[in-house]
C-alpha cells in the first residue's frame, strides 16, 4: 500500500472518531418544524403515493415549476430545502455533477476501474458488490452534507463503434452483457430494500441509440440516429429494458440525439409508451443536461420554446437537467399547450422517488443509513475491492513462450517504459471523482523487483522521439521490459471520438524499437477504453506478451503488477471486438445498422454481425492455466409450448413469436465440466454462444449465457448453466418482432459444440 493511501486512512480515522451526528439537517419534515411535522406528507405511516398527493395539493403553481429542474428550488413555507438532482457514480462517487463535492471530512472516494474494465471480469456478483460499496460511500457523503441521493449512472449504451470516446463508460458491445451489468449494478446502488425503499436512486442512460459524440463534423446535439425497428428491439432497447424491468431502476435519462427525426426527450413512443408504459418504470425520466434546450435551439424541432417545454412534458419527461422548463413551462400553460395536471404528473414521479429515499422522513441520522459517515469512505475493504475489480478486469491478449508471468528471481531489474507507466488520474478514466490514493504501474512493479524508469514519450500523444534514447538504454540493461502505452482522455472522451484505432503519435515506433533492444522479454501493457489496433505487436515475436488493463482505477498499478508477476491469474475477457484500422474505412460512425449488407459492402458491427478479420475477437482472453471444457449433460431436443392459435409446421425455418409461446420458466439446462490442468488456481469465464437456424436477419452468433467460476489447479468443477429460451434463443425479424427459430441451434462453449433441436408443441389458447 502506498504512503498516500496510508496517510488518507489516518485522516479518515481521525475524522471518524469526531464525526458529528447532526452533520446534515433534514431535507424536509424536520420534527423541530411545528408548521409541517403534523402534515400528511410528513407522516411515514401513510402510503407513499398518498403522501405525494398531499404534498402536490399544497404546492402553488410557481412552486411546482421550480421543482421541474435539477436545481430544484426550496419551498420554505412547507419546510423543503433546495435540492440538486445531478450527481454521478459511474464507477465510484464522482464530483462531475454539482450535487456532490469533495472536501473537509470527505477528501475523496474509492475510485473503481472504469466500467469497460469491470465489464471484462464478466462477474455479475462483483458488479453488484461495487454498486453496494459505491452507495455506502454516497450515503455517507449525503449524511455529511456533501452529496445527493440521485445518481445518474450507469451508462448502458451499446459500444457500437470502436471510435466512440465514451465507450469506456459502457459494459461493451453485447446487449445482454450490458443489460445484466445494468440490473446488477443498479441493484447494488439502490440496495434491494423492502417496501420499495431506495438506498440511492440510480439512473440508466442515455436512452436511446446514443453512441456518437463528435465525429467528422457531426455532433451529438445535431445527430439523427436512423434506426430500424429490428435494430431497436434487437440491440439498443435490450439493456434499458432489463435495467427497468429486472434492475427496477428509479430513473432513465433520455439522450441528446434524435431517433428517426424525433428528439428522444420529446418522443412519447419512447418515454411514455415504452419506458413508463410497456416496461412500467417505477421512477422518473430525466433529460440529459440541456437536452430540451438542445432540441429547440440546436435541432430547431419546435418553433417556440413553449412548444418545446410542452412536447417534453407531454412525451413523459419528468425532470429537466437544466433551466429550460423552469423558464418556459409557465408560458406553455398560458398558451394552452400544457395543463397544470401535466406538471402534477411529472412531479408525482420525482417526489415519489424522493419519498422512497427517505428525504421526507425527518432526521437523516435516525434513518436506516443514518450512521454512515467518513469512516465508511475509502475503507481498507473498499479499496481492496477496487484492487480486486482491477485484477479481474485485466485481459491477457498474448503470451508467447510463455513470457508471463515474470519472476522476481529471474527478472531482478525491470525497465518500466511508456507514457502511461507512472500515471495516476489516467487510470480512473472519465466521470470519476477524487481517488483515495493511487498505485501507479511503476509503483506496483517496484514492489516486486528493482525498476529502471524511462517514459519514452512526454504523454500519450507522443509527438516526437526525443526521449527514445533513455528508454532504449534502459531496455538493453534490464532483465525484462514492461511498456505501458495506450490512450487517455486527451484521445478518447466525452465530446471527443477517435479518428483511428492505432496507437497515437510515435508510440508504435517506441514499442518496436524498445522490443528490438530489450535484453529480456518485452511486455506491452495497454491502457485504453476503446480497442487499439496493435496487430504490429501481436505479430512481432520480440513482443512476448500483451496485456489490456483498460482504465484500471486507483489500484491499477498494483493490479497490473500482480498479473505480470503471477500473483493473480488473469481471467478477464474482452467485452468488445478489437478491429483493424482499415475496418473504419467501410463503416461511417453515423451509420446505425448493426447487420452487414453484402450489396453495399457494409461489413456489419460487433461480433454478432461482423465476420471479417479482427485483431482480437469479443470474448478473447488468456490465462496462466489450461482450461478444458466437457459437456456433461444437455438436451438434444426441446419443445416450445405454443398458443393453439399459432400455426405449427415442421419446417426447420419456422419461427414462433415470443408472445405466442408460454415463456414462463422456459429454460434449457446444461451441465459443463470445467477442468484446470494447469499449476495455478484461477478464475475462468465461461461464455456460451448460440448460432440460430435463421437466415440473414439473425445474428451469426449470440452470447446466451456467461458464468464466472474459480477452479483450483488440478481440479474439475461441474457448472450448471440455464438459458432462458424466449429471452436468449430468440431473434428479431425485420418488423421488430422477437421470434424463436425452430430447428437446429448450435451452442458453443469454448471448443465444445452441441446441437439443440427446438420444435413447437401446440397447446390450448393462451390468453394474454
Amino acid at each position: 500500500m502506498t504512503t498516500t493511501i496510508l496517510h488518507y486512512l489516518l485522516i479518515i480515522f481521525l475524522l471518524a472518531i469526531s464525526w458529528p451526528t447532526d452533520a446534515r439537517r433534514p431535507f424536509a419534515c424536520d420534527p423541530r418544524n411545528a408548521a409541517v411535522k403534523e402534515l400528511p406528507f410528513c407522516n411515514m405511516h401513510l402510503p407513499v403515493a398518498e403522501r405525494v398527493r398531499d404534498l402536490l395539493s399544497r404546492l402553488t403553481f410557481k412552486e411546482k415549476v421550480g421543482l421541474l429542474v435539477d436545481k430544484a428550488a426550496a419551498v420554505p413555507r412547507l419546510g423543503m430545502d433546495e435540492y440538486e438532482w445531478w450527481s454521478e457514480a459511474l464507477h465510484g462517487v464522482s464530483n462531475v455533477g454539482p450535487g456532490t463535492r469533495f472536501g473537509g471530512e470527505f477528501p475523496g472516494a474509492t475510485a473503481f476501474p472504469q466500467v469497460i474494465t469491470t465489464a471484462a471480469s464478466f462477474n455479475t456478483s462483483l458488479w453488484e458488490e461495487i454498486g453496494r460499496v459505491v452507495s455506502d460511500e454516497a450515503r455517507a457523503m449525503y449524511n455529511g452534507g456533501m452529496g445527493g441521493l440521485t445518481y445518474w449512472s450507469p451508462n448502458i449504451n451499446i459500444f457500437r463503434d470502436p471510435r466512440w470516446g465514451r465507450g469506456q463508460e459502457t459494459p461493451g458491445e453485447d446487449p445482454i452483457v450490458a443489460g445484466e451489468y445494468a440490473s446488477r449494478y443498479v441493484r447494488g446502488l439502490q440496495g434491494n430494500l423492502p417496501g420499495d425503499r431506495l438506498k440511492v436512486a440510480a439512473c440508466c442512460k442515455h436512452y436511446t441509440a446514443y453512441d456518437l459524440d463528435n465525429w467528422s463534423g457531426t455532433d451529438r446535439f445535431h445527430f439523427n440516429a436512423k434506426v430500424s425497428k429490428q435494430e431497436m428491439v434487437d440491440t439498443f432497447e435490450v439493456p434499458f429494458r432489463q435495467c427497468v424491468m429486472q434492475g427496477k431502476v428509479a430513473s432513465v435519462m433520455c439522450s441528446y440525439n434524435q431517433v428517426n427525426g424525433i428528439p428522444t426527450c420529446a418522443d412519447p413512443r419512447l418515454l411514455r409508451d415504452t419506458i413508463r408504459g410497456a416496461w412500467r418504470l417505477n421512477g422518473y425520466i430525466v433529460s440529459d443536461c440541456d437536452s430540451v434546450g438542445v432540441f429547440y435551439d440546436n435541432q430547431h424541432y419546435t418553433a417556440t420554446p413553449e412548444e418545446a417545454a410542452a412536447d417534453a412534458i407531454k412525451a413523459g419527461l419528468d425532470l429537466d437537467c437544466g433551466p429550460f422548463l423552469a423558464v418556459h413551462t409557465q408560458g406553455a400553460v398560458n398558451r394552452g399547450l400544457l395543463k397544470e395536471t401535466d406538471i402534477d404528473s411529472a412531479l408525482f414521479n420525482t417526489l415519489m422517488v424522493q419519498m422512497r429515499l427517505g428525504m421526507f422522513d425527518g432526521e437523516p441520522s435516525s434513518q436506516i443509513f443514518g450512521n454512515l459517515g467518513p469512516r465508511d469512505v475509502c475503507t481498507p475493504a473498499n479499496q481492496e475491492l477496487a484492487l480486486e475489480a482491477a485484477k479481474q478486469g485485466i485481459v491477457l491478449l498474448k503470451n508467447h513462450g510463455p513470457s508471463l508471468p515474470l519472476s522476481p528471481k529471474r527478472h531482478r531489474t525491470i525497465a518500466v517504459i511508456g507514457p502511461n507507466s507512472d500515471v495516476t488520474v489516467t487510470m480512473i478514466g472519465n466521470y470519476a471523482g477524487i481517488a483515495c490514493g493511487y498505485t501507479t504501474p511503476l509503483q506496483g512493479i517496484s514492489t516486486y523487483t528493482k525498476t529502471a524508469h524511462a517514459p519514452g514519450c512526454q504523454n500519450v500523444q507522443c509527438k516526437n522521439a526525443h526521449l527514445f534514447g533513455d528508454a532504449i538504454r534502459a531496455a538493453r540493461n534490464a532483465d525484462a521490459t514492461v511498456l505501458v502505452m495506450g490512450l487517455d482522455q486527451s484521445i478518447e472522451a466525452e465530446f471527443k471520438d477517435r479518428d483511428g484505432l492505432l496507437l497515437p503519435g510515435y508510440q508504435q515506433e517506441l514499442v518496436s524499437k524498445v522490443a528490438a533492444a530489450s535484453k529480456g522479454p518485452t511486455i506491452l501493457v495497454l491502457m485504453s477504453g476503446g480497442p487499439v489496433d496493435v496487430s504490429f505487436a501481436e505479430h512481432d515475436p520480440r513482443v512476448g506478451a500483451i496485456v489490456w488493463a483498460g482504465y484500471p482505477g486507483q489500484a491499477g498499478g498494483a493490479a497490473i503488477a500482480d498479473v505480470l508477476f503471477g500473483s493473480h491469474n488473469p481471467g478477464g475477457k474482452l467485452p468488445m471486438t478489437w478491429y483493424h484500422q482499415d475496418y473504419l474505412t467501410k463503416v461511417p460512425m453515423t451509420t446505425m445498422d448493426m447487420r452487414s449488407n453484402q450489396a453495399t459492402g457494409y461489413p456489419g458491427r460487433t461480433y454478432r454481425f461482423y465476420k471479417g478479420p479482427v485483431v482480437y475477437p469479443f470474448g478473447h482472453g488468456l490465462g496462466y492455466s489450461n482450461i478444458i471444457h466437457t459437456l456433461a449433460s444437455a438436451p438434444a431436443t426441446f419443445a416450445i409450448p405454443v398458443d393453439g392459435r399459432h400455426k405449427n409446421t415442421s419446417a426447420t425455418t419456422d419461427t414462433v413469436r415470443v408472445t405466442h409461446a408460454k415463456c414462463g420458466g422456459l429454460s434449457i439446462g446444461l451441465q459443463m465440466d470445467v477442468k484446470n490442468t494447469g499449476s495455478k488456481d484461477g478464475s475462468h469465464t465461461m461464455l456460451v454462444y448460440s448460432t440460430p437456424p435463421v437466415g440473414h436477419w439473425g445474428p451469426h452468433k449470440q452470447l446466451v449465457a456467461f458464468a464466472k467460476v474459480h477452479v483450483p489447479a488440478g481440479r474439475q468443477l461441474r457448472v450448471p448453466i440455464n438459458i432462458h429460451v424466449c429471452k436468449f434463443l430468440s431473434v428479431v425479424d425485420r418488423s421488430g418482432v422477437r421470434r424463436i427459430p425452430m430447428g437446429q441451434h448450435s451452442l458453443h462453449i469454448g471448443d465444445v459444440k452441441h446441437m439443440l433441436s427446438i420444435q413447437s408443441t401446440p397447446l390450448g389458447v393462451i390468453k394474454s
